[in-house]
C-alpha cells in the first residue's frame, strides 16, 4: 500500500545518490538548502535546542532564587517522582479537583461546543436559501483576527457581574439580581464565561467546516434525494462521512488547544486560579511553577508530562480515526 502511495512522490536523494546527480541537479539542491536555511537555523535554534534542555533540566535540580541561578546538582527521577506525589496535579488541598482533572472537566464542556455550534452555523452559512451569506461569513470570521488578549478583556468587561452588559440585558428582561450569574467570578458560572469567550473565535473553525461541506459532491445529494433519504439520513450517511476528515482535524486541535489552556484564566482570573481553585488549570500551574516560581527542573518534567498526556491522547484518536473518519479513495479491508 505505501508503495502506490508513493508513487510519483519526489524522494530525498541519499549520500550516495546526491553524488551520482548531474551538477546542475547539485546545484539546485543546494541553492534550495541555501534558502531554507533561515528557517532551518530558527527551527534547531528556537524549537531542538529548548526542547532538549527541557528534558535535560527535567533530570537536574535548578532553579533561581533572588535572580540567581542555582548551580545544576543531578536529581535523576526525583522530579517526575515528586510531580506524580503532587496534590496541586491530582488531588488539591481541601479534597477539590486538581489541575489535571480541572483541565478535563473544562474539555468536556468546551470541546463539544467548539465543535458541533462551528458545525452547526457552517451548515446554516452552506445553506442555498440563506440570504447574505457572505456577509455573514465574514462576520463570523472578523472576531477571529482580533487580537485573543484584547478579546478577553473584552469579555471580561460584558461579562462583569456587576457593570457587564449581559448581566444588564437580564435585569433587563427582569431577572431578578440576586439571580444573575457571577460568571468569572462564581465557581458555578466560571466554565460558561470561558466557554462564551472562546465561542468568539469559532470563526476560523466554522470556515474550515464550511470549505468541507461544499467540499461534497452535489451527486450524492442527489443519489440521496431519490432514494428518499429525509434530512437525517442525509447527514448521516453523505454528509458527516465526508467531512469526518475536516471534524477530526478540528478534534485533534481542540484536544491540544484544551491541553494548553491558560491564556484566558491568567488574564481574567489573574492566574490565581479563583474561584475556588477551580481555573488553575494544567498548562496555567506548568506556567507558574517555571516562570513564577523560577522552580525550572520541576517545570520541564510537567512539561514531559503535558507532552506525554497530548500525545496519548492523539494517539488514541489516530488509532480510533479507522473507526468513523473516511478519505475519498481510500480501500478498507
Amino acid at each position: 500500500m505505501f508503495e502506490e502511495l508513493n508513487k510519483g512522490l519526489p524522494s530525498i536523494p541519499s549520500l550516495g545518490s546526491y553524488r551520482r546527480l548531474s551538477p546542475i541537479k547539485k546545484h539546485e539542491m543546494r541553492q534550495g538548502l541555501l534558502f531554507i536555511s533561515p528557517w532551518l537555523l530558527g527551527f534547531v535554534l528556537f524549537t531542538v535546542l529548548p526542547i532538549i534542555a527541557s528534558l535535560i533540566f527535567s533530570f537536574l535540580d535548578l532553579s533561581i532564587t533572588d535572580g540567581i541561578l542555582s548551580t545544576p546538582q543531578w536529581a535523576g527521577l526525583d522530579n517526575y517522582i515528586q510531580m506524580f506525589q503532587d496534590p496541586q496535579i491530582w488531588t488539591a488541598s481541601g479534597g477539590t479537583i486538581g489541575s489535571i482533572w480541572i483541565t478535563i472537566r473544562f474539555g468536556l464542556i468546551a470541546l463539544p461546543v467548539g465543535i458541533l455550534l462551528p458545525l452547526g452555523i457552517a451548515i446554516l452559512m452552506n445553506s442555498p436559501y440563506l440570504k447574505g451569506s457572505m456577509f455573514f461569513r465574514s462576520a463570523y470570521y472578523m472576531p477571529y483576527i482580533v487580537p485573543f488578549v484584547a478579546a478577553i478583556f473584552l469579555w471580561g468587561g460584558m461579562l462583569n457581574p456587576e457593570t457587564g452588559w449581559i448581566n444588564r440585558g437580564l435585569l433587563w428582561l427582569g431577572l431578578p439580581r440576586d439571580m444573575l450569574p457571577g460568571w468569572a467570578n462564581d465557581i458555578n458560572w466560571v466554565y460558561p464565561a470561558y466557554v462564551i469567550m472562546g465561542i468568539w473565535g469559532i470563526g476560523n473553525a466554522m470556515l474550515i467546516m464550511l470549505a468541507g461541506l461544499q467540499g461534497v459532491p452535489t451527486e450524492l445529494y442527489d443519489a440521496a434525494k431519490v432514494d428518499g433519504a429525509n434530512i437525517w439520513h442525509t447527514f448521516r450517511n453523505v454528509t458527516f462521512p465526508m467531512i469526518s476528515p475536516v471534524l477530526f482535524y478540528n478534534l485533534v486541535l481542540g484536544v491540544v488547544g484544551i491541553f494548553q489552556f491558560f491564556l484566558v484564566p491568567l488574564v481574567v482570573n489573574n492566574g490565581t486560579g479563583r474561584p475556588g481553585g477551580a481555573t488553575m488549570f494544567f498548562n496555567l500551574y506548568l506556567y507558574k511553577t517555571f516562570f513564577t516560581f523560577q522552580n525550572m527542573s520541576y517545570g520541564s518534567a510537567m512539561a514531559w508530562l503535558l507532552f506525554a498526556m497530548i500525545m496519548i491522547v492523539t494517539v488514541f484518536l489516530f488509532g480510533t480515526a479507522r473507526y468513523w473518519v473516511y478519505y475519498a479513495g481510500e480501500g478498507r479491508s
